[in-house]
């Protein structure tokens, strides 16, 4: 496989009013083209910090960030942001919303269109088009958000705790739905979560930052089939994984989960 996401030392450093605060130090980490990661660790420990890294955001103090092998010096095209509120523009449907990366780049409108409603069928929101934020629920305007951040097609899609405002039923379909939209486009995900069980369901890998200074202090396989089905959380491999995930984020100080 091809790696895609390459962290090399990273470290970075914040001032405060008592003084600099090292929130990542000497972050090793790889991703490969395709595959869906999820960090998990206590808050604080620099898991946000480090997509702001990833995306050209924030400069590393020391280390180097790659992307496809180039060293990344600023925001790309090939990254693609989701948050965890929406951060939807009140004032535009849906569809305009899932438009706005390609209006501010100036793409071909054809084109763009035909995309978000592709995007927005295929979440389920191809009648809610021309609905604005106000008249969508929490889950709806979640997968608007998603599908504006995969609009450009980017080869990355970081997502910091994205399902973390929505209810438990509306959180579970909304895995299946990304789950869905991975397979068929196969970005790169990054996924921060502080729920063990939601990050064991979806990636291939999930790691642990320890307490800030944040830095890789396990990873852990997750040795589920996919495609991923909800019975799967009541698979023993399912449990045993949650369990030993859960486990290493107690002992490294972590008892939430």
């Amino acid at each position: 496989m091809t790696t895609k996401i390459e962290a090399r030392g990273i470290s970075s450093e914040f001032a405060t009013p008592s003084g600099p605060m090292l929130a990542l130090r000497d972050v090793d980490l790889t991703a490969q083209a395709g595959e869906f990661v999820a960090l998990v660790g206590e808050s604080g420990c620099g898991k946000t910090t480090f997509l702001r890294i990833v995306a050209g955001l924030l400069p590393p103090n020391r280390g180097e960030m790659r992307i496809d092998g180039v060293a990344v010096t600023g925001p790309s095209r090939e990254v693609g942001i989701v948050f965890q509120q929406p951060v939807l523009l009140p004032w535009r449907t849906a569809m305009e919303n899932v438009l706005l990366p390609a209006q501010v780049r100036g793409l071909p409108p054809e084109q763009a269109c035909a995309e978000a409603e592709a995007l927005l069928a295929s979440m389920g929101l191809g009648e809610f088009l021309d609905r604005f934020p106000r008249h969508l629920s929490g889950g709806m305007q979640q997968r608007v958000s998603i599908a504006r951040a995969l609009l450009l097609q980017p080869g990355i899609l970081l997502m910091d705790e994205p399902f973390g405002a929505l209810d438990a039923i509306t959180r579970e379909q909304m895995h299946l739905d990304l789950l869905n939209v991975w397979r068929a486009r196969r970005p790169t995900i990054l996924f921060v979560t502080h729920d063990i069980a939601e990050a064991v369901f979806l990636a291939d890998r999930v790691v642990l930052l320890s307490p800030r200074p944040g830095t890789v202090r396990q990873v852990f396989e997750v040795p589920l089939q996919r495609p991923r089905v909800p019975d799967q959380r009541f698979d023993p491999v399912f449990a045993a994984t949650c369990r030993e995930v859960k486990h290493a984020m107690q002992t490294n100080g972590e008892g939430e989960g």
